[in-house]
C-alpha cells in the first residue's frame, strides 16, 4: 500500500545512490566507458582517414593562424587518427582500453623521437616519416595527444549514448 502524506518518499531510479555512494547515472557512465562495445570497423576506417585529411589540412591554415595555435591542434589530431585507427583493429575493446592504447602508443612514437640512431633520422627526414614520427621529443606534445585521445574517447561516448537513447526511445 502506498503512503501519500509529508513522509512518503517519491523514489527514482535513475538518480538513487548504490552503496558505494554512486549514482545509477554515473554508474552507467563508468560501465559505458569501461564496458566492451562493437565497433563499425567502416566508419572508424573513415574517421581515420578523414582525420588525416583535416591534420594535412590544418598544416596549410594562414601563417598568423598557424603562429597563434602552434603545431599541437595537428599533435591532437595525430592522436585522434591513432584513436580511430585503434578503433578499428581493436573493434571489441571497452572505449577506456582503446584509449590507453592509443595514448600508450602516441607516448611509445614520442618516446622513440629520443632515439637517435642514423638510420631512425633518416626515416624521420622524409615526409611520410616526419608525418608518422616527427622530429624532436617534446613533453608538450603528450598533452596534445591526451587531448586528441579524450576527443576521440569523447566522440565514441556521445555517439553510442545517443544511438542507444534512439532505441531506447524507438522501443516505447
Amino acid at each position: 500500500m502506498a503512503s501519500c502524506g509529508p513522509d512518503a518518499r517519491v523514489r527514482n531510479p535513475s538518480i538513487e545512490r548504490t552503496r558505494s555512494g554512486m549514482s545509477n547515472i554515473r554508474q552507467h557512465h563508468v560501465l559505458q566507458l569501461t564496458s566492451k562495445r562493437s565497433r563499425d570497423r567502416r566508419w572508424y576506417c573513415a574517421a581515420f582517414v578523414g582525420t588525416i585529411a583535416i591534420g594535412l589540412a590544418s598544416r596549410s591554415l594562414p601563417p598568423r593562424l598557424q603562429d597563434a595555435v602552434g603545431k599541437y591542434p595537428g599533435d591532437a589530431l595525430w592522436a585522434l587518427m591513432v584513436f580511430f585507427g585503434m578503433g578499428a583493429l581493436f573493434s571489441r575493446v571497452s572505449t577506456l582500453r582503446l584509449a590507453s592504447y592509443g595514448l600508450a602508443f602516441s607516448l611509445a612514437i614520442e618516446l622513440l623521437k629520443l632515439y637517435e640512431a642514423p638510420w631512425a633520422v633518416a626515416v624521420r627526414r622524409t615526409t611520410l616519416g616526419h608525418l608518422v614520427f616527427g622530429h624532436v621529443f617534446s613533453w608538450q606534445n603528450l598533452v596534445a595527444y591526451a587531448v586528441g585521445v579524450a576527443a576521440g574517447a569523447m566522440i565514441e561516448f556521445f555517439s553510442t549514448r545517443n544511438v542507444k537513447q534512439a532505441e531506447v526511445h524507438n522501443v516505447a
